[in-house]
């Protein structure tokens, strides 16, 4: 029997002009980070409509970490439309029965190693805790049946 911990996929949106360069100094500084974590290079992020997250989710991706340039984006609105956009698909994975710790929104700069470290560990520990994605309903579901005991 495997008693491995799980560690499914994370996947971080990086922002080109700020978190992908944080991301690149943390390799080139040879600071290691869990193996399962998964970097996309982006122009916004803003740009990725609440279902895509939605969809990651359903394809088993089980954590994703937003890293903008948070007030420093140089495409103005773009992080406050984010903000929103990602209290949204918070919204539908209560919906759904998924736990909103799966995503994190946060702000990494060029030169932020250890932010990006942290966050990338917070958030494998988190996917650690809830296991595959939908996992977290399931047990509320079985938690639901089980009968209470009854007392007089």
């Amino acid at each position: 029997m495997d008693t491995a911990p799980y560690a499914g996929k994370i996947l971080i949106l990086a922002t080109e002009s700020c978190a992908y360069p944080g991301a690149d100094a943390v390799g080139q500084a040879h600071i290691s980070y869990p193996a399962n974590t998964y970097i996309i290079k982006v122009k916004a992020p803003v740009l990725f409509p609440e279902k895509f997250y939605l969809d990651c989710f359903a394809k088993g991706i089980a954590g994703i970490i937003v890293m903008s340039c948070g007030v420093e984006c140089p495409y103005e609105g773009a992080y406050e439309a984010l903000a929103k956009r990602i209290d949204r698909v918070y919204r539908l994975m209560k919906e759904r029965g998924l736990d909103i710790r799966r995503l994190r929104l946060t702000s990494i700069c060029t030169v932020c190693t250890r932010a990006f470290v942290n966050e990338v560990k917070q958030m494998h520990a988190v996917v650690q805790e809830l296991g595959p994605p939908g996992a977290e309903s399931q047990t509320r579901d079985v938690a639901a049946e089980t009968p209470r005991a009854m007392t007089a």
